[in-house]
């Protein structure tokens, strides 16, 4: 019974393969050329007679149209169908009768041992690559005739590589691509560059195009008219318009790092969820910019695929930390329970802050979370993937804090011939960023305008909203064109952490609230209370928090954790001291880890403890 669910069903039900079948079953069993016209014609009239009845019955009946061949299960294996002799040779059939009036018929038979022939090359293609999936199938399906027009070249390409499994994969997975750019890939696959730096070294992520003439926009083929997802999937490397790589972990300080860029013109990719989202946006970023760029990696995953596409020759600039540090400051990691509230809602209860677990306290426990992180500790994992490093430059998170921070990136701006921090943005780079506010914010305090007919807020226009931040933060998140009313609000400063804070409002919605006379009462009223609540809640958080000493004491209670440390830290630590031996020396936190240990554990700590 016909299964209008199977895609191999249907294909064996298209007309082609039901003409091709009935030839084949004449040359086999014979008979005259008379009976096999008639029952050719036979076919023909009868699956025209069922595909007119389906057509109506689809109009009566919708709900029993068929699923697309794409939805059924079966659909890579009914695209090999159509490369069977029965439907090759039902394609010829159905071409002849359409064009016989135009001397179709006199061509069959040499176009029937033309389509025996190609049958003969997709079989042995079938039988040589293990690859061949649906959508290799749909591309050879839609450029028949391009790529039996170069098949001897396209053979000879694929017996080249072989051995090459990597190279194999892109040009199957890129099927269509392949065919349709073959003399420009052909050229690209026989250079002896191609050999040189992907096939000799077993490269996991060859290019299928020359990276070379890709960055020259002279090329008719360049990443400027290749879109970013086509990039990611052919394993094009990033476009080489970034000076250098810049690559930290948690807690290191990379948002005081992206600050500075920012105000040094330094243009950097951001990040993203997935590793290929990540590509893109770089991606697009390096062809689009004409600034200096930079490849940045902040995260904590090691994104393989990636790491291995940013392959220019460039420095590479490291932002490390004490790992001791690191752990402390992750532990008093706050979550903010509320990002925006309004008026209605008690200070008290917008200023809820959570930590480990959405506990009210920071936890030591969360020192075992961190540790089983894959990779947390490790950045010489990361830096392994990156080939054509030219120079190494290693920073501590000390080196980016008060007046270092100013000579720090007078000194990088030399040896990386970036934009020299004028004296006038000297205040910025000396003050902290890591304020003690600043896990707590920012916060956005929305407001209803007062309805002018009631006296009520009116929920349905457009709110106001006033973002409760600080400086530093404010530049980081590009909002210096809102303007600041803290001068509106109080009268003078009242508070210690007065002088830090910022109400930024955009120009229209300040003119808005300070028309709205009670509106702006109100919000002013409130937001006393608010820093009075703030401020005692600044004094309560501290306390909860703890201190290197603790996480020391933590990990000296618990071997097991301990063990854990040291064995995820020693290849960050080789490598630091390789590169740079002063700042492990300068870890005063993690040096007395290390005594700890010797002192703990003889000094004898292996995987196998694990």
């Amino acid at each position: 019974m016909y299964n209008p669910n199977s895609a191999i069903e249907r294909v064996k039900n298209h007309l082609a393969y039901k003409l091709g079948q009935a030839m084949i079953d004449f040359t086999n069993n014979g008979g005259g050329y008379i009976a096999l016209f008639k029952k050719l014609y036979q076919i023909k009239r009868q699956h025209k007679k069922e595909q007119k009845i389906y057509q109506q019955t689809i109009q009566v009946f919708p709900q029993l149209k068929y699923p697309s061949l794409e939805a059924c299960s079966d659909y890579e294996q009914a695209l090999k169908y159509k490369f069977h002799l029965s439907y090759m040779l039902g394609e010829v059939l159905i071409k002849a009768d359409k064009t016989w009036y135009k001397g179709g018929g006199f061509k069959l038979k040499n176009n029937i041992k033309k389509a025996k022939k190609e049958f003969q090359i997709f079989r042995e293609i079938f039988k040589e690559f293990d690859q061949i999936n649906s959508s290799i199938l749909k591309g050879l399906i839609d450029n028949k005739q391009l790529f039996l027009k170069e098949f001897p070249r396209i053979k000879h390409i694929l017996k080249i590589h072989q051995d090459y499994k990597a190279i194999l994969d892109n040009i199957f997975h890129n099927f269509n691509y392949f065919i349709q750019n073959f003399d420009l890939i052909e050229e690209w696959l026989l250079l002896d560059g191609f050999k040189e730096k992907y096939k000799k070294e077993n490269h996991p992520y060859p290019s299928l195009l020359d990276p070379k003439k890709l960055n020259d926009e002279n090329e008719k083929i360049n990443y400027k008219n290749i879109p970013a997802e086509l990039a990611w999937e052919m394993n094009l490397p990033l476009p080489r318009n970034y000076r250098f790589i810049f690559i930290t972990g948690g807690s290191c300080g990379h948002m005081a790092m992206f600050l500075y860029f920012k105000l040094l013109k330094i243009n950097r990719n951001w990040t993203s969820e997935t590793e290929k989202e990540k590509y893109k946006i770089a991606y697009n970023v390096f062809i689009a910019s004409k600034e200096y760029n930079i490849f940045s990696c902040q995260w904590d995953k090691i994104t393989q695929k990636l790491f291995y596409l940013v392959d220019f020759n460039v420095p590479l600039v490291v932002l490390l930390r004490d790992p001791i540090e690191r752990l402390k400051s992750l532990t008093n990691h706050i979550v903010k329970h509320i990002t925006k509230f309004d008026l209605t809602l008690n200070p008290n209860e917008a200023l809820v802050n959570k930590y480990y677990k959405m506990k009210d306290y920071p936890s030591l426990e969360k020192v075992d979370t961190i540790v089983d992180y894959p990779n947390y500790f490790d950045i010489f994992s990361k830096i392994t993937y990156f080939k054509n490093i030219t120079e190494v430059f290693i920073l501590d998170t000390k080196d980016i804090v008060g007046n270092r921070c100013y000579t720090t990136f007078c000194n990088l701006s030399k040896k990386l011939n970036f934009q020299y921090p004028s004296e006038n943005l000297k205040e910025i780079f000396i003050t902290p960023f890591v304020s003690k506010v600043m896990d707590m914010l920012p916060l956005t305090l929305v407001l209803y305008p007062t309805n002018q007919y009631d006296n009520k807020k009116d929920i349905f226009t457009h709110p106001i909203e006033i973002i409760i931040t600080f400086r530093k933060m404010m530049l980081y998140c590009n909002q210096e064109k809102l303007i600041d009313m803290k001068k509106d609000f109080f009268s003078k400063s009242n508070w210690d952490i007065q002088d830090e804070i910022l109400f930024l409002i955009d120009k229209n919605d300040k003119n808005r609230l300070l028309s709205d006379s009670c509106l702006f009462l109100q919000t002013q009223q409130y937001l006393r209370k608010f820093m009075i609540v703030f401020e005692n809640k600044i004094k309560e958080e501290k306390k909860k928090l703890f201190s290197e000493n603790d996480i020391l004491n933590y990990l000296r209670d618990n071997k097991q954790v301990r063990i854990k440390l040291k064995n995820v830290l020693k290849h960050e630590i080789n490598f630091t001291k390789k590169t740079n031996q002063k700042i492990v020396a300068s870890w005063k936190y993690y040096q007395e880890f290390e005594k700890m240990c010797k002192e703990l554990d003889d000094g004898d700590i292996y995987e196998k403890d694990l």
